[in-house]
């Protein structure tokens, strides 16, 4: 008999009001979630219903950012079960494209930061206890 999956507990704060599409809104929360949190592999995400029904949003709006967020490769659909975080290993993706998948989020952060006039040092110096506070880091 297989195991029930564990679902993951994820927090989502939406904002109608933001300008930023709500598919938007999730696909980002759950990748921030997922780069500050540790993750077994055998978490899967709450369902599509799930939710929907706690934000009290229509479900295609969730199924899309999944779905998403499925093509990026940040998740797996395992059938039958549900959503999962995808494991992947640096040896799946040459350096040049691990890269170029961390850059838009880099651009994000100093633009960022330019708008709150925090300067480079400062970024430079909680980048680095953030790294160090990971859960990944060996």
């Amino acid at each position: 008999m297989d195991a029930k999956p564990t679902k993951t507990k994820f927090h989502f704060q939406i904002s109608a009001s933001s300008g930023v599409p709500i598919y938007r809104q999730i696909m980002d929360q759950i990748k921030i979630q997922i780069a500050t949190q540790p993750w077994d592999p055998e978490q899967f995400l709450p369902s599509v219903r799930q939710i929907a029904e706690d934000l009290a949003i229509n479900p295609m709006t969730v199924s899309k950012a999944y779905s998403l967020l499925e093509k990026e490769g940040v998740l797996e659909f395992d059938r039958g079960k549900g959503m999962r975080v995808k494991k992947i290993s640096s040896s799946q993706k040459n350096f040049g494209e691990r890269q170029k998948d961390v850059t838009p989020l880099l651009k994000e952060v100093i633009v960022k930061a330019h708008q709150l006039a925090l300067k480079r040092e400062d970024i430079f110096s909680l980048l680095e206890k953030l790294w160090r506070e990971h859960p990944h880091e060996k």
